[in-house]
């Protein structure tokens, strides 16, 4: 792999897109929500099974971008074994990132208490300068609050939903 971060952050699209981890359907899920971005035509079915307030087994399917289709891939497993409120916290650490909240660098940000399994995801810190593709990023982090919420789909186009965030065009 290569230091470059553009180049690191390509190499990490291109592998979870083309083996995605936890792809495919979950059966006995307590967890389900599904996600749209209509802008794009991401469109996402996400379960999880909770026990004793633990993410045990997570999964995604359906069609998406490759940007989409990644973050799915690294959300799974960066949220598998952790209670479900270290599971928001990396939600909220992860949509704060991506959208440009989060204006310290992940790996370097001691003082805020970044949340455990953000170092990975940071690949995705410069999406931000892409707003075009940050729902793209952001969408199976929505839907897995969605499903969390107990709500049964997200979008982030939607004006209820607690998590979104008006990007311009984007």
């Amino acid at each position: 792999m290569s230091s470059d971060p553009t180049s690191l952050y390509q190499e990490v699209i291109l592998d979870h897109n083309k083996k995605p981890r936890n792809f495919g359907a979950l059966e006995h899920a307590t967890h389900h929500a599904e996600g749209l971005n209509p802008l794009c035509g991401d469109h996402i079915h996400l379960d999880v099974a909770l026990t004793d307030d633990a993410i045990e087994r997570i999964a995604f399917r359906g069609e998406s971008c490759a940007i989409c289709k990644a973050s799915a891939s690294m959300m799974t497993m960066a949220v598998k074994g952790k209670t479900r409120v270290e599971a928001e916290q990396l939600v909220h650490a992860f949509v704060d990132m991506a959208t440009g909240r989060d204006a310290a660098p992940v790996e370097t940000d001691k003082a805020r208490a970044v949340p455990a399994g953000m170092a990975r995801l940071s690949v995705f810190s410069g999406i931000k300068d892409l707003p075009m593709r940050v729902k793209c990023a952001i969408l199976p982090w929505h839907t897995l609050q969605a499903a969390f919420d107990s709500v049964a789909s997200a979008s982030t186009e939607d004006q209820n939903d607690p998590m979104h965030i008006p990007l311009g065009d984007a």
